[in-house]
């Protein structure tokens, strides 16, 4: 699990990095698991782009992940661990011992052949999926759920990791991969550990080509634009706006809240921002 570097023999080459996909067992994903997955191009079902700066990209094909950890008490080996283009972690493959096939978010340090269970009773160790209640102070998870049952939720992405800092009653508190702690029900489940793939936060797109093939296109800057396109745009020569950066309707974009009052906020114990 680590970055590979080229040689600069074209601009483009110079600063790129690659993962180097040490942990990656197989290139073939288990069929029964895969689902066709159709483009939007960032439009919503009229047509209008309601998602600016998407389309193109690499086909691709979805991974069924099993997020609920649902089939409690039943071992399941490790059988690979997978690229998945759909997300920045890696996934498994595990086998449970009835013979069903279902794929997992990889934690650190999960190999192949290594054995996980899901369950109230099962013991602490990377990979095993538990209710809060039973997990340790300290302990660092993933793939938690924030209403029982409805699958996890939190903590799904390359090297996020929430930790359990306190319980009471019926409540945990856990302290999410932004800072913030939260309060969960206590028979919410998660998986020990931390999300692998640590190193994606550092890989270096290198060149304009490799954002297309993950379906991003170009950004045009707003006071690059005519008047008639955007509040930014228009004037003499080259300006910096002429007022407080906005959207392209106008609204405020940087220090505006935008957070409404929710019912949640209740469950906010401290905010990410120490506020």
């Amino acid at each position: 699990m680590g970055l590979k570097s080229f040689r600069p023999t074209t601009p483009g080459q110079r600063f790129k990095t690659v993962s180097d996909f040490e942990e990656i067992t197989t290139d073939q994903p288990e069929k029964s698991l895969l689902r066709p997955l159709r483009k939007t191009g960032g439009r919503d079902n009229q047509g209008h782009v309601s998602a600016w700066h998407r389309g193109g990209g690499h086909k691709r094909r979805y991974r069924v992940i099993d997020f609920r950890r649902d089939k409690r008490g039943i071992p399941a080996r490790v059988a690979t661990i997978e690229y998945d283009p759909n997300r920045s972690s890696r996934i498994a493959l595990v086998v449970y011992a009835d013979g069903e096939k279902r794929y997992i978010i990889a934690p650190k340090g999960l190999e192949v052949n290594m054995t996980v269970m899901a369950g109230p009773d099962v013991e602490v160790q990377v990979g095993n999926s538990m209710p809060l209640k039973s997990v340790p102070l300290g302990t660092e998870v993933h793939n938690l759920e924030m209403v029982p049952g409805k699958g996890g939720q939190i903590a799904r992405g390359a090297g996020a990791a929430a930790v359990v800092v306190a319980k009471e009653g019926n409540n945990a508190q856990v302290k999410m991969p932004s800072g913030e702690v939260r309060v969960f029900r206590s028979d919410c489940y998660c998986t020990i550990g931390q999300v692998g793939n640590l190193d994606h936060e550092n890989i270096v797109i290198g060149k304009a080509g490799r954002n297309r093939w993950l379906g991003r296109r170009p950004i045009t800057r707003g006071v690059a634009m005519n008047p008639v396109d955007h509040p930014m745009g228009g004037g003499e020569g080259r300006t910096s706006g002429g007022r407080h950066p906005t959207t392209p309707w106008g609204k405020k974009t940087k220090g505006l809240k935008t957070r409404k009052k929710k019912l949640s906020d209740r469950l906010i114990v401290r905010r990410r921002k120490g506020k």
